[in-house]
């Protein structure tokens, strides 16, 4: 199989079933975004991280693809015998037990803190920020066609955990947070 079809030449693509749409469409950019965010976790498991963090991560990878096979078969062109890969209901829980795993090794939170640190930290804060543009995408989306509920669950909560893995990463390198300092008004 050809990695190049010249079906996109003239700016559309396919979705599931064969219906085509703009590349500019709404479930295409959202799909990008996702996309986006699973490559840049890529970048963050070549990076110096324990093999059960690199682990998870490869598992929320795996997941995003399913977010992607579930943004690119909207419900209504789907039929009933179709086999559409779509993300389950309550796949966010295990990141809400990482992130009460990793939150009992750091300290309490008392202000904002800017993105940065080690570098695999700052990776990690750059994945949460693109994952909040891939969930933002995803809303928009939401607001005129179908979008499967679990997948808005999951990226909201994926942002959460990405926060809190930059800040585990920056305390496991013995690095330290630097808090904003806020400008008198």
């Amino acid at each position: 199989m050809k990695i190049y079809t010249k079906t996109g030449d003239g700016g559309e693509t396919s979705l599931y079933r064969g219906g085509r749409v703009s590349k500019a469409a709404l479930r295409i950019r959202a799909c990008g975004e996702v996309d986006e965010l699973n490559s840049l976790l890529g970048w963050l498991r070549s990076s110096r991280l324990s093999e059960e963090t690199s682990g998870l991560i490869e598992q929320i990878q795996n997941e995003l693809f399913t977010i992607g096979s579930d943004l690119a078969a909207p419900a209504e062109s789907v039929g009933a015998r179709d086999q559409v890969t779509r993300l389950a209901s309550g796949k966010e829980r295990y990141l809400e037990e990482e992130i009460d795993r990793m939150e009992i090794f750091l300290p309490p939170l008392k202000q904002f803190i800017l993105p940065g640190g080690d570098p695999s930290a700052a990776t990690a804060h750059l994945a949460r920020s693109v994952c909040r543009r891939a969930e933002r995408a995803v809303v928009e989306l939401a607001q005129g066609e179908s979008v499967s509920q679990p997948v808005l669950i999951y990226l909201n909560r994926l942002s959460d955990f990405l926060f809190v893995l930059a800040r585990y990463l920056n305390h496991q390198a013995g690095g330290s947070e630097i808090n904003w300092k806020r400008e008198s008004p």
